[in-house]
């Protein structure tokens, strides 16, 4: 995390607070892209050992959400911050939720794998699936950079991203759908791949999320609920 993403303060220790608490933020956000992509090899490739190993280490995430929280906590209680700095806060607060769900519909996508048979992933559009997952794992890192960099303008580019995801995620359910119509029987596996879609879609909406709260940080603009050309107007406007 560059130092020049918050402010500098006379006293040292709230700066050295405030670069820990984002050093951690990028430390989560690096146990959440591995629970995705073993959460998507677990699904594609029948990987068991991923699908057990993104199950059982959500954990991890958990326990630096709390970290991270009660850290935040603190320095609102003791150092009571104003402009940037609140705004900093907030987002880290914000974000580090949305990294916790992430990791909690990677480990979905896990326990969903563990349940397919073989038989399952061949009648299914897993090249469709597995293009979804490597345009999500694109779309959280490049989150994650602009969180890491506050660059307003490369969170706007990611988030746009999200009518991608979204259009790849829609192909998949009308091709899982029609699959479920002909071949009733197959109902109950189809359903556990169409939930791990709706868990990609669903890591593309939060990494979205993400690259509003950078919006909101560097401009001072809650950008939640507008259009992609309302988020990069304010993206690109003067620093408040």
């Amino acid at each position: 995390m560059d130092k020049k993403s918050f402010s500098q303060h006379i006293s040292q220790q709230y700066n050295e607070e405030l670069e820990q608490i984002l050093n951690r933020v990028m430390a989560m956000g690096g146990l959440v892209e591995q629970q995705l992509a073993d959460g998507l090899v677990a699904l594609v490739e029948g990987d068991t050992k991923r699908g057990e190993h993104v199950v059982t280490s959500d954990y991890k995430v958990n326990a630096i959400e709390v970290e991270l929280d009660e850290a935040c906590t603190h320095v609102l209680a003791r150092r009571q911050p104003t402009a940037s700095d609140l705004r900093l806060v907030l987002a880290v607060i914000k974000t580090i939720t949305d990294l916790e769900r992430i990791g909690d519909e990677a480990e979905r996508i896990g326990r969903m794998a563990l349940h397919l048979l073989e038989d399952d992933r061949q009648r299914s559009p897993m090249g469709e699936i597995e293009a979804l997952g490597e345009h999500i794992k694109r779309m959280l890192r490049g989150a994650l950079d602009a969180f890491a960099r506050m660059d307003a303008e490369q969170a706007v580019r990611v988030a746009q991203e999200d009518i991608k995801a979204d259009a790849q995620y829609d192909s998949i359910i009308r091709h899982l759908m029609k699959y479920m119509e002909e071949h009733p029987k197959a109902v109950p596996p189809v359903m556990d791949i169409m939930w791990s879609a709706r868990a990609l879609e669903r890591i593309g909406d939060r990494s979205r999320n993400i690259c509003e709260y950078v919006v909101y940080f560097v401009r001072g603009k809650d950008v939640r609920h507008t259009s992609f050309e309302q988020m990069a107007e304010e993206a690109t406007g003067d620093r408040r």
